[in-house]
């Protein structure tokens, strides 16, 4: 594990372990970067702005990401196994969720970019002659990149490919949990030739360390982040002291509902999915559903067996968040009910070690209840019932989260009505975490600030400017 700074890799800096959530057993060590390498860093993002890279075309960039991804496909099993050490998290997840998604991030955005023009206006004159006027977008400079530990590629690539696509240089922190596939890219930006100092990368913590430093630097212009609420509110005071702009993307409380006309199978399916992919270590994921009264209990009965039966999941990413997720779970066993797991697994081998959860469907919480409406990240949904529409929509829309949720529904018309009455940036009906990468994503209230995907990146990473001839 290293450092990727200016072109160059360093392994500097006093190391930090690395641990296999599945055994809980140390597997290694990363450097944590020191305040003077983020800096040299930074200036290193900075220079290459003024370098040959301030002259590639939009086309030259296009082809530059193509080649990125090219280098990821060409290293699949490696990053396949890179982020399978570093989440715990099943390889059949990997290798068709996370590392397909990374490669095809920088597709996109190359496709995206290699189609799109400018706007222009002819401006009528008091002369007569008249003028013209258009638009030039332009890099914002230097982009700060936190990326999270849950889905450590995916979401990195998800900003590096747009930031660099509009022209921009980085310096990415991942997770001081998962670096070792943003490790692996930084080899794939040196083989795709990308230009020394474009792109950075630094490990280590966030307080006090590196995130801090790097969110705090007076050269960095702008800062992409993915991650919990709280730290996107200190990242977002940082910031506002030289009034640098943000993306974030940030927690969720994701809300399902469920309608009595539903195809009851196919919700509790979907439910499953949305519950307890990656172990619920997913910011869509589903943690509270609301069940029309008529179907509660079949539904119910239905999702914890369901529960009970998964097999193939992941552990937590660490101790800490294991902890965590156990003590919401002491306190909803006793306020409330637990019909499906509720502990800890055994397995008698030497995963007993390792930080697992099991899927647990929980019920009879009341609504102000912390499991509720407190954020858990794990594999841990709460069942609670409703009468009317307006009373599934109240329950839905409470609380300071608003990024994702589900309807299931049999009845168009409500899908119509229900979907965009939801205070969130994303409502899916009859399905979960279907994705186009050219739609907005992102959340609102607690859940984020800004979109992501297609042009919606494209523009937060470049500035319109207005140039106006005089005909």
């Amino acid at each position: 594990m290293r450092h990727y700074v200016g072109g160059g890799f360093d392994a500097s800096g006093v190391p930090f372990p690395l641990f296999d959530p599945a055994r809980g057993i140390v597997v290694g060590e990363a450097p944590s970067a020191s305040r003077e390498l983020v800096d040299r860093a930074v200036g290193a993002a900075r220079e290459a702005l003024r370098g040959p890279w301030a002259s590639w075309s939009p086309a030259d960039r296009s082809r530059l990401l193509h080649r990125i991804a090219d280098g990821i496909e060409q290293r699949f099993e490696e990053f396949v196994d890179a982020e399978c050490a570093d989440t715990g998290k099943p390889r059949e997840l990997a290798s068709t969720v996370d590392i397909p998604r990374a490669i095809a991030n920088f597709r996109s955005y190359a496709d995206l970019l290699a189609g799109r023009g400018e706007r222009s206006w002819h401006t009528a004159t008091p002369d007569g002659r008249g003028a013209l006027n258009y638009t030039v977008r332009k890099p914002l400079g230097v982009v700060a990149v936190i990326s999270p530990w849950n889905l450590p590629l995916l979401l990195l690539t998800w900003k590096v490919a747009p930031a660099l696509a509009t022209g921009n240089t980085l310096v990415a922190k991942p997770s001081e949990l998962t670096p070792g596939t943003a490790c692996l890219l930084a080899e794939v930006m040196a083989e795709a030739d990308v230009p020394a100092g474009v792109f950075n990368v630094v490990h280590g913590g966030g307080a006090d360390a590196a995130g801090q430093w790097l969110t705090e630097h007076p050269g960095v212009d702008a800062i992409a982040f993915t991650g919990e609420s709280r730290t996107g509110g200190a990242i977002m005071r940082a910031a506002a002291a030289r009034l640098a702009p943000v993306s974030f993307e940030l927690g969720g409380k994701n809300a399902g509902l469920v309608f009595a006309d539903a195809d009851l199978e196919q919700a509790v399916a979907g439910t499953l999915r949305s519950s307890f992919t990656h172990s619920g270590q997913v910011c869509l994921c589903t943690e509270r559903v609301y069940v029309e009264r008529s179907v509660f209990d079949a539904f119910a009965e239905a999702l914890a067996a369901g529960a009970r039966a998964l097999s193939g999941y992941g552990p937590m990413v660490s101790a800490a968040h294991r902890d965590k997720v156990l003590g919401y779970l002491g306190k909803a066993a006793a306020d409330g009910e637990v019909l499906a797991g509720g502990g800890a697994p055994r397995f008698s081998d030497d995963r007993d070690g390792g930080f697992w959860v099991e899927p647990t469907v929980l019920a009879g919480l009341p609504e102000d209840h912390p499991v509720v409406r407190e954020e858990i990240f794990g594999p841990v949904v709460h069942l609670a019932p409703f009468d009317t529409e307006e009373e599934a929509l109240a329950y839905a829309n409470a609380g300071p989260y608003g990024l994702a949720a589900t309807v299931w529904t049999g009845d168009v018309g409500r899908a119509h009505r229900v979907a965009p009455a939801l205070d969130v940036g994303i409502a899916w009906v009859n399905t979960w975490n279907l994705r186009d990468l050219r739609t907005p994503f992102g959340g609102v209230k607690a859940s984020g600030i800004g979109r992501e995907g297609g042009d919606h990146s494209l523009d937060f990473f470049s500035e319109p400017m207005n140039v106006c001839v005089k005909l």
